[in-house]
């Protein structure tokens, strides 16, 4: 049976990218050293290490940005557009984790490989738009104060969404009493979600 090679198969290569190995670790040898293995044209195709992490970063955003417009939020009253991005931001992130850990570890290189991607810098402008969008009408109608900037609202959204998962470990460790809960425990993800939405609407409200 044919491969449909139309979407890469990265899902097994994302471990590849964690924090705990890297793409200078052992394991990126051990799967150098074998290119006939049944999933092994990735490799075929993407002839380096780099390149493939560039592909998997790429996949990554990708998802998120996809996933963002499917929300359909264009021609929703504008509180419960913002409501919805929050909720839904918070969620994916923590059950995305992986993908959030291959974004700390773009971090961890100061942004290396985004900065050098025209395609990524270009594909993230929809998370600015979409939010745009929404404040704009809620300016219209004077429930948004008249000064957001987009980028400044998207920034607060992530930090929520993305301090739940990179500091996930230390924080509970430190502050929960107990054993520590899945990083996309429903309740925790519940409570984020109106921790967030508490504060983004506090300082998007006229």
């Amino acid at each position: 049976m044919k491969r449909n090679r139309s979407k890469p198969v990265f899902s097994p290569r994302r471990s590849l990218f964690l924090p705990n190995t890297g793409w200078q670790a052992p394991e990126w040898n051990r799967s150098l050293e074998r290119p006939k293995r049944p999933s092994g044209w990735w490799f075929t195709i993407l002839k380096t290490k780099e390149q493939l992490y560039q592909a998997v970063l790429l996949y990554v955003y990708t998802r998120i940005r996809e996933t963002e417009q499917q929300l359909g939020l264009e021609n929703q009253p504008p509180v419960e557009a913002l409501v919805q991005l929050v909720k839904w931001s918070v969620r994916y992130h923590a059950e995305h984790a992986d993908f959030m850990r291959i974004i700390c570890m773009e971090n961890m290189q100061r942004g290396k490989w985004l900065l050098a991607s025209g395609d990524l810098k270009r594909l993230n402008k929809s998370a600015l738009s979409l939010l745009e969008h929404i404040l704009h009408r809620g300016q219209e109608q004077g429930i948004f104060q008249p000064a957001l900037e987009a980028r400044d609202v998207h920034r607060l959204i992530s930090s929520f969404s993305f301090y739940q998962v990179s500091n996930f470990y230390s924080f509970n460790s430190l502050y929960l009493d107990g054993p520590l809960p899945d990083i996309d425990d429903e309740a925790l993800i519940t409570h984020h979600c109106e921790l967030a939405v508490k504060a983004i609407l506090r300082f998007v409200i006229a």
